[in-house]
């Protein structure tokens, strides 16, 4: 009861500060770019942050973050509307969609679609935004009881649950772990001073930077890949649409399966690894097989678009409570907003609720305007999205590269970082060429050199002794779910079904 009545003032603040009107303006040029991030096939939310964590280095941190998170949950919106209109994705989680909602738009359905779509994400975005203010705190505040071995403890489980729930084989996932904590040490050492890695490069001494491995394996290695698929087949372009309400039936088939994704979703928010994706295809599973009839979807069954759309925005949402409340991101786009706060001086972690309150109060209220924003946005600029899909892809690509490669160099005005994300953007091409997710490695580099202070601390407190993860309770049980998590997922019928879940997403496509 006493967080409840803490609740309100908090959201007040949260408020207060999001509708100032510069915090306003970053909200709406987040929602609007990751619309359009959205829209564009093959660029996502995670290329799309990447490539603008430069520009944040003068924005306030407030307006950084809430810019960053409108451009992720923007995006999720966006990937509906070229799912639906010209079965192009704009990004994984809206692969599903296609299925059922280009069906619907080629029986001239496009506008319930459009509809229901926008307005499941907007229910699932506003639960996942009381869930976060519900449970962050609460969350926090445990949080900060923690100690060094359950801080590490707990980065163990969630590493381990990132390469579980990651797309491709699991030996590969451990491999993009291993392949993170080793980017991560490299630098100086803490305790000692010395240089580790560095292999006699003076710029290496502060360590590799974490805009230039993530621009490197999600920008340029997305852009290469793009421009090999060459010009996809576009089969519908825009005709005008008509009918945008759904009907009374519409509605009346659509209700359960935004419940249903909602709270899909919310779960898989919250899991490292997990996200936007999984959710959207676990929930179009469940609803195909609780449905009477099962034959209406791929036909233009209206549930398989209300569900998924509403699972992956909640996912979305979700992801910040881990994010915000421990310091642990869900997700390699979370690892991003991580970064994010380090650029901006802010140590990531529970204390960022009890420091800055504005910050997270502020984050939160800013989700839930830049929903209201994404429902008024996307409708009516149905015609405008769609126009860019006629824009070819070679144009667009050079003028990308262009601001890339002026923002890395804005980093430290040298050189060598342009030459590192080239290096990491050929490292990330061959990951896609050998079906590496990358995601693991990057939430190892962010992880790592966290893990590596919290094992030192942990062993400086017991003075040596390692049994101090397993004797003091909390940190033991930390390890014991990371461990029944691990031997679970191996089991060899839940490895064959999460095998075919994953290889449906590229057939989909």
């Amino acid at each position: 009861m006493e967080e409840l009545r803490s609740l309100f003032p908090n959201l007040y603040l949260g408020f207060s500060t999001a509708i100032s009107l510069a915090n306003l303006a970053y909200c709406f040029v987040g929602v609007f770019v990751g619309t359009l991030i959205g829209v564009l096939p093959g660029i996502g939310p995670l290329a799309a942050i990447a490539m603008l964590l430069p520009i944040t280095f003068n924005l306030p941190p407030v307006g950084a973050l809430i810019m960053l998170a409108g451009i992720y949950y923007g995006a999720q919106y966006g990937g509906s509307t070229t799912a639906i209109l010209v079965k192009l994705p704009g990004e994984s989680a809206s692969v599903v969609t296609c299925i059922d909602g280009y069906e619907m738009a080629k029986q001239g359905r496009a506008g319930p679609a459009l509809a229901v779509a926008a307005l499941g994400s907007f229910f699932a975005g506003t639960v996942g935004t009381i869930l976060i203010a519900r449970f962050g705190p609460p969350l926090a505040e445990v949080a900060l009881k923690f100690g060094a071995p359950e801080y590490f403890s707990l980065m163990v489980m969630g590493l381990m649950a990132s390469a579980v729930l990651a797309h491709g084989s699991l030996i590969k996932a451990f491999g993009m772990i291993l392949l993170g904590l080793l980017f991560g040490i490299v630098g100086t050492d803490v305790n000692s001073g010395m240089s580790r890695f560095a292999f006699g490069v003076p710029g290496l001494t502060d360590g590799i930077s974490f805009v230039v491995l993530a621009m490197g394996l999600f920008g340029f290695a997305e852009i290469v890949s793009n421009l090999e698929q060459g010009g996809a087949k576009r089969d519908l372009l825009f005709q005008k649409i008509k009918h945008l309400w759904p009907t009374r039936d519409d509605f009346k088939r659509s209700w359960k399966p935004v419940l249903r994704g909602t709270a899909i979703g919310a779960f898989f928010g919250t899991l490292p690894g997990a996200g936007p994706t999984i959710s959207s295809f676990s929930t179009y599973a469940l609803e195909k097989k609780i449905a009477k009839d099962p034959s209406r979807f791929g036909k233009g069954a209206i549930e398989g678009v209300a569900g998924p759309e509403s699972a992956n925005n909640a996912a979305a949402q979700c992801a910040f409570i881990p994010t915000l409340a421990l310091g642990i991101p869900g997700s390699a786009t979370m690892a991003l907003m991580l970064g994010a706060l380090t650029i901006q001086g802010i140590a990531p972690g529970p204390q960022v609720m009890t420091q800055r309150p504005d910050l997270f109060w502020g984050l939160i209220a800013s989700m839930w305007i830049g929903n209201l924003m994404l429902v008024i946005l996307n409708l009516p600029l149905i015609g405008l999205w769609v126009k860019l899909l006629t824009v070819p892809y070679r144009l667009l690509f050079p003028a990308i590269m262009m601001f890339m490669a002026i923002g890395v160099y804005s980093l430290n005005n040298q050189a060598l970082d342009i030459y590192m994300t080239l290096m990491f953007g050929v490292l990330g091409y061959v990951f896609v060429k050998l079906r590496c997710e990358p995601a693991p490695l990057i939430l190892a580099f962010v992880l790592g050199p966290l893990m590596e202070e919290n094992l030192r601390r942990a062993l400086l407190i017991s003075r040596g002794d390692p049994t101090v993860f397993i004797t003091r309770p909390i940190s033991a049980g930390f390890l014991v779910a990371t461990a029944l998590f691990v031997l679970v997922m191996l089991a060899p019928a839940i490895r064959k079904r999460r095998e075919d879940v994953l290889e449906e997403e590229p057939q989909q496509a």
